[in-house]
């Protein structure tokens, strides 16, 4: 779109096509992420048809049937991720070894998640002009979940998504997870959420999600009441199947809750092991 370079095709056609037939043709010239203007004309031995047009956009085939998908920011097109256009600003991609030196003190990581200064990652700047309550939208490429099998589980596949976080400084605000589904105008309640300063270190998210078709996970950062309010993350995995470990930090209030019910349950073990000595 927007160049006047047009490569043309002859599909030959042996049968005679039958009213709703579906058929394929590759398009192997389609190699950049852009969005590209396909004609397809008719040719009969009266001549040419009226043509079609549609416009199509390419994105690359990240694990279609994921499998497994890692993204670590390590490149440019941060794996196909993009910037949430209806949000207040965006995430940035960085590394200690080329970040600002004038940045915030006593806020954000020094390193990535692997400890590599070199490594990069992406977090939300929050020193002016951002102000309390600003919102900041990451958003993947979209996945396709597994074919459903006829004869196996009737309910909607489940998958891992997991991330790492670095959520420090004393005016952190909250990161958000959402599972937004093909055709969904707007997010729904998120599938993980924490807000405030988790100290100067990077833990890990797990959480299952259960899609029922093509999806996209958006990790979404809203800055908190001041400038040490940076918000990272990295190492972004989505896989197949339930998670294995407990997703941790569902939120802090559920973390203390959950807590504190394991402490009731030990001090009620015990006092039963005193009663019956």
């Amino acid at each position: 779109v927007g160049s006047q370079r047009w490569w043309e095709q002859e599909i030959p056609v042996g049968d005679t096509i039958g009213k709703g037939e579906l058929m394929t043709h590759n398009l192997t010239e389609l190699i950049k992420p852009e969005s590209y203007e396909v004609r397809l004309t008719p040719i009969t031995r009266f001549g040419e048809g009226d043509s079609t047009i549609r416009i199509i956009t390419y994105s690359a085939p990240i694990n279609p049937h994921l499998r497994e998908f890692h993204c670590s920011f390590e490149e440019e097109p941060i794996c196909m991720f993009t910037q949430d256009k209806n949000d207040d600003f965006d995430w940035t991609r960085h590394s200690a070894a080329t970040r600002d030196t004038k940045y915030t003190p006593n806020t954000g990581p020094s390193a990535d998640h692997t400890g590599s200064k070199q490594g990069f990652y992406m977090y939300i700047e929050t020193s002016r002009p951002r102000k309390k309550g600003d919102e900041a939208r990451l958003v993947s490429p979209f996945f396709n979940i597994a074919p459903k099998n006829p004869y196996g589980n009737p309910n909607p596949p489940a998958y891992c998504f997991g991330f790492f976080y670095h959520m420090y400084g004393k005016h952190i605000g909250t990161l958000n997870a959402f599972l937004k589904q093909k055709g969904q105008m707007t997010l729904d309640a998120p599938v993980w959420s924490l807000s405030g300063n988790q100290g100067d270190r990077w833990k890990q998210a797990k959480v299952s999600i259960h899609p029922t078709s093509s999806f996209q996970v958006v990790l979404e950062g809203i800055r908190g009441p001041g400038i040490e309010g940076d918000i990272a993350i990295d190492d972004v995995t989505l896989e197949e199947g339930e998670c294995r470990d407990p997703p941790p930090n569902i939120s802090a209030n559920a973390l203390s809750t959950s807590s504190h019910i394991w402490l009731l349950c030990t001090t009620l073990v015990l006092t039963l092991l005193e009663g019956q000595r």
